[in-house]
Parts: structure tokens; sequence; C-alpha cells
């Protein structure tokens, strides 16, 4: 029997056209509800490769979270769905545009739909083929960097991987915080033991128990042997708690004994084990304004912020972003061969604000790695707007003075741009003296501004 195309839809209410039409038979229908913390306890863990949102079902700012959730969900290739009048919106058109193979207004043909993920599935099997080798995520170099603040992170990560206190790693999403508390795990005594996972935010809260502390035979129906909580199974090595901050004050209270006392009980059973493990928490709000506000136990958050650490947005670390591009490209195969960036794209990467840090980056440059067609990575194959006078300029030609001309100043704007416009700081991205790259700002122009000049020699 051929095994099932998982399908992703995402919707505010559930598909019940869908999974009752005998066209869809042959694909697993994996339902993610739009509705709060519902979304991050359904996230596909399956290889889906295609995906359908419904525009038609999404009220109020549902509709404005939707690029997050489109982010965070690795699939390939989207299929909308909305109302007819939906159609002469201009930012529901955008979005179609920036996601989307495809679109189908309400009411939704079968057959028609059913072709359409059909054929996305067999584009992504022939994609896939470039593919074949085992991809790296951000996770694996999101520490990686010359940038002041990535510097700073790293040692301080470093003295936290000496001790056996908790640690817990703030952060916006996509900048690394799961990479943080891996760095600190193999940096420390035991790095040799278990590092155990748990993603708070999918931790159902009637089965927060029986995760997190396991169970014993006969603890209810369906327990037909003893079963390990995850607690328990970082016994000697270290729990890592993903977005504690999600975590309901049911859930806090269940863990406050094991944060207390290192004790667990299994369901089932009256008798305490001792756990020793080292605990990491992350999370993308500031617990202490959860607190204040009462969202957050403060007994919970005082056993878990013994030491931390707050990473920076990619935007606050631009200098390093040549080097993050250059590590997702190399670990990241195409069927043309080896990528490089223009120095248009270059200038694009370090102008855009990255609200979605390094996973918008690594998803922006394997958009290019799929869609574009030449050696070269330009801003547009990442799905940045160009302008007509840059493209009239990229495409006329020049002298080769000229050239040299434009090539020269592309490289300066490139370094300052990534430099913050520090310029010891570019010339040392450039390989070359401050001296010199003052000579060549006053060659083709460039204004110092605030920058202080290079001292004279006597």
């Amino acid at each position: 029997m051929q095994e099932k195309r998982p399908l992703v839809w995402l919707s505010a209410v559930y598909p019940v056209f869908i999974a009752s039409e005998p066209l869809f038979r042959d694909w697993q229908l994996i339902h993610v509800p739009l509705s709060g913390r519902s979304f991050a306890t359904a996230k596909p863990g399956t290889d889906a490769r295609v995906g359908v949102f419904d525009l038609g079902s999404l009220k109020g700012d549902q509709l404005a979270q939707l690029p997050e959730w489109l982010d965070a969900i690795p699939v390939q290739h989207w299929v909308a769905i909305l109302e007819s009048h939906q159609v002469h919106n201009p930012e529901i058109c955008a979005l179609i545009n920036r996601y989307c193979k495809d679109y189908h207004t309400l009411p939704v043909q079968a057959d028609r739909l059913h072709a359409v993920l059909g054929h996305l599935w067999g584009m992504s099997e022939l994609q896939a083929r470039a593919f074949r080798t085992k991809q790296s995520s951000y996770h694996d170099f999101a520490l990686e960097g010359e940038s002041l603040a990535i510097q700073q992170v790293r040692t301080l990560l470093k003295k936290f991987a000496r001790t056996e206190e908790p640690v817990l790693i703030y952060g916006e999403n996509g900048t690394g915080k799961e990479a943080a508390a891996r760095f600190i795990h193999d940096n420390s005594s035991r790095k040799n033991k278990s590092l155990v996972v748990v993603n708070c935010a999918a931790l159902p809260r009637s089965l927060t128990q029986n995760e997190l502390f396991g169970h014993e035979k006969g603890a209810f129906t369906h327990a037909i042997s003893a079963q390990k909580g995850r607690i328990e199974a970082a016994n000697g090595g270290t729990l890592l708690l993903i977005g504690v901050d999600e975590l309901c004050p049911e859930q806090q209270s269940a863990i406050l004994r094991f944060l207390q006392e290192g004790l667990i009980e299994r369901l089932g059973s009256n008798h305490s084990i001792s756990i020793d493990t080292r605990l990491i928490a992350t999370s993308t709000r500031p617990l202490e304004q959860l607190v204040n506000s009462g969202v957050f136990r403060s007994d919970v958050f005082y056993r878990l912020g013994s030491l931390h650490v707050l990473l920076p947005p990619l935007r606050e670390r631009k200098e390093d972003i040549p080097i993050l591009a250059n590590r997702i490209l190399s670990a990241t195969p195409s069927a043309e061969g080896p990528r490089r960036l223009s120095d248009a794209a270059i200038i694009s990467l370090a102008e855009h604000p990255w609200p979605g840090n390094l996973r918008e980056l690594q998803n922006r440059l394997r958009q290019a790695l799929l869609l574009g067609e030449s050696p070269q990575i330009e801003a547009e194959d990442m799905g940045f707007a160009v302008s007509p006078e840059d493209s009239h300029h990229r495409s006329r030609e020049l002298s080769l003075d000229a050239f040299r001309s434009r090539a020269d100043r592309q490289a300066i704007s490139v370094s300052l741009a990534l430099a913050h416009n520090n310029v010891s700081a570019a010339a040392r991205l450039l390989n070359i003296s401050r001296v010199s790259l003052y000579r060549l700002m006053d060659k083709h122009q460039f204004p110092h501004g605030a920058h202080t000049r290079p001292p004279k020699n006597n």
C-alpha cells in the first residue's frame, strides 16, 4: 500500500469538506488550528512538503500573524484559499505573491485543488534530488561570527558551561537559543550524557505530568508498562526547556517540586526519585515582566534564572551576515553547483531589518538556491524588492574603468553597511588598512560623516 503524503492545512476551523473528500484519501491531513497556543502544539514533524492555508477562515489579528506562522512551518509549497472579495486586498495579494504557488477562491473545486497539490508534490520530489545530503540548520552555526555582540555571548556561554547553575536564555524567535543551550551542554562536564529537549509550547496540559515524570505500570488504562518521563531521561545530563514562558500556571506548579528539591514521582507511584540534571530554559519574553503581570510564578522564575543571557537579534550583528550567509550556502547543496552572493544581494542583506533573524536568513537563502538560475544570487532571488534603477544599472554595459569604479563603490558601501559605518571595522572586512579605505572613500566622494580621520604621521 502506498504511503500517504502529508498535507498541512492551516485554518481556524477543521476542513471537514477535505477530510471527507474521496479524492484526498491518498493524503495525510495535518490540521494546524490557528488559534493561540494550539498553533504551537500542532507543528508538523513529518515530511510535509505542501500545505494549504485558509485565509477565508481567519479573523482579526490572525491574518497579521499568518506570516510568522508560515515562516515557522517547514513547508516548501503553499496554496492559499480565500474569499473572492479578498483577491482585491493589497495586503493579501502581497502575502500570496510572497508565499504561494497557487490560490483558490471559495467554493473550492476539489478536483482542481487535488491536481495542483499533486503537481506541487511532484515538484518537491524533483527539487529534493539536489538536497539528498543532510541539511544543516541555522542552529549549527548561529553562534559564529566576529561581531562584538556574538563574541560576548560566546564568552558568557563558556563561563556558564563551567558551572552547574540553571541558565535562562532570552532571545527573539530565530536567534539561536537552542544552539546556545547545546553549546553550554557540549562544553560542560555533562557533554557525554544526554541533552533532553522539552518543547513547552507543545506540552499538552492534561499530559504534562506523564510527559515529564513518566508513569508506573497500571497507572492508567493503557499503561501496560512503566515508562520514564523526560526529566528522568535527562538524569546525569542536561534538561532543556524550550519556550518556558509558554507554560501555563498549572504546568508551572507541576514542575515546582522538581525545581526546588530535584525530586519527581512517576504517575501511579508514591516513591520519590532523585534527579541529577543541569537545567537550561529558553524564553522569547522577559520572565520578570510576566511575573510582575501575574502570568508566571515568581518561585519558578527564581529557580530558573540563576544565570541568564540575551542573544542579539541579527539586525544588531549585521557584520556577521556574510559569514553566516556563506555557511548556509556551503551547507546547502545546489543542483547548479556552488553559488555566491552578488554585491547588490549583500547590500540587501545588510539593509534588511531581519524580523525572523537567522531562521529568516536561512529560508531566504534556500529560496534563492531553489529559484535562482544563475551562479550568482541576486537580491530578487531572496525575495527582496529591487528598483528598476538598480536593475538598469546592473544590466547596462560599462567600460572597464567604469566597472572597476562601480566595483570599488559597491565594496565600500557593503563594508560600511555591514560595519555599521565604522571605518576601522569596514577596513578589516576589506582586508585593507584604514588609511587605504579613507583614500578610496575620498576618491569616490564618500562622506566621512562622524567618522574619525586617521591620525596624521608626524
